[in-house]
């Protein structure tokens, strides 16, 4: 099945949630051309959540995907974090950092979130870091909703459709922000794209969505060409204008020296941005808090260099195929991203 007739849109692509990157008016503008729209949820508030969902509603009537983390929060790392905060420490006292925090809080989806969205009966749900509880899954799926999540692995997607999941994101490695993994660490397990999709495919029986690296027309057909029931885009909209990253992030993006690695040293989970001068200096794999606890510590250093204009500490999410991204609106980039399956 494709994910047309799954999710009521016209045009076989979603918009990649990008949580830190864009809101409620990138999803508006994906759906107005008959894609899926997202809206990343993990970093919103109740209040906020509640707004956002309200204000997508209130301007259009297209089916709406929200997407949540599910991460198991970590115990207490005192001794991690004191040797995290001495790593740092230079960088500290370079741009007269002096209190740790202020990073955005990300909460994994639970009962109280599933309360807040539940008027609303979001068409698409979709989910990242594995499922909440069965409990939940079902309670959302009682709604009429949805559900997808991401699989990096053959097991993933296995685990993922013996739970009741109705279509699959196969995240190959070449995608930009955090790697959705969940039953393995283990980096060297991750495949890209265009070699987990046809694998995927034949291991399960739902439809599997292709994502990381498609960022042209050319990309969506070789994907649907190996059997992809649709693509799932990200890092081409980032220079959208209803993208909501900063003037730094734009500038990093038409840097042409600019290279992506994955790092863990923002958040303390694996994700693919720009190289940055922090990832250079301590390596982009380090000895970080696990996630999001890693965040707490970069914020403040973060927000003193952006301060400067300098994007040394930003987390500058990024997938491996930038090419792809336009400074036109996100509605005529899906639609020429879509071009082969628009009907004349």
């Amino acid at each position: 099945m494709l994910i047309e007739q799954l999710f009521g849109i016209e045009l076989p692509l979603i918009q990649a949630p990008m949580a830190g990157a864009q809101g409620v008016p990138l999803a508006l503008a994906v759906a107005s051309a008959g894609a899926l729209g997202s809206i990343p949820c993990a970093m919103l508030s109740h209040d906020k959540l509640k707004l956002a969902l309200e204000s997508f509603r209130r301007q259009s009537d297209r089916p709406v995907n929200l997407n949540f983390f599910c991460h198991k929060p970590p115990e207490e790392q005192a001794e991690r974090l004191r040797i995290w905060l001495q790593q740092l420490a230079p960088y500290y006292r370079e741009f007269e950092v002096e209190e740790l925090g202020g990073g955005a809080e990300r909460r994994p989806f639970d009962a109280e979130v599933a309360a807040v969205i539940e008027p609303f009966r979001p068409e698409v749900v979709s989910f990242h870091f594995g499922l909440p509880s069965t409990e939940l899954m079902l309670r959302v799926k009682s709604w009429g909703t949805k559900v997808v999540a991401s699989a990096t692995s053959v097991a993933e997607a296995k685990w993922l459709e013996s739970r009741g999941v109705d279509a699959i994101i196969a995240q190959g490695l070449e995608a930009g922000g955090h790697r959705g993994h969940f039953l393995s660490d283990d980096l060297t397990e991750h495949s890209g794209t265009f070699a987990l999709l046809p694998r995927l495919i034949q291991a399960v029986k739902v439809p599997v969505i292709a994502a990381g690296g498609i960022a042209d027309a050319a990309g969506v057909q070789a994907a649907m060409a190996l059997g992809a029931a649709g693509v799932q885009v990200g890092t081409a909209y980032l220079l959208c204008p209803e993208a909501e990253i900063s003037e730094l992030h734009r500038q990093a993006l038409k840097d042409p020296t600019r290279h992506t690695a994955l790092t863990n040293l923002y958040s303390g989970r694996p994700a693919r941005g720009i190289m940055t001068r922090l990832m250079r200096e301590l390596g982009p794999l380090g000895q970080a808090p696990d996630f999001p606890l890693a965040a707490n510590a970069i914020a403040p250093l973060r927000a003193a260099a952006e301060a400067r204009h300098c994007s040394d500490f930003s987390p500058l999410w990024c997938g491996q195929n930038p090419e792809g991204c336009r400074e036109i609106p996100a509605a005529d980039l899906t639609r020429e991203l879509m071009a082969a399956f628009i009907r004349a």
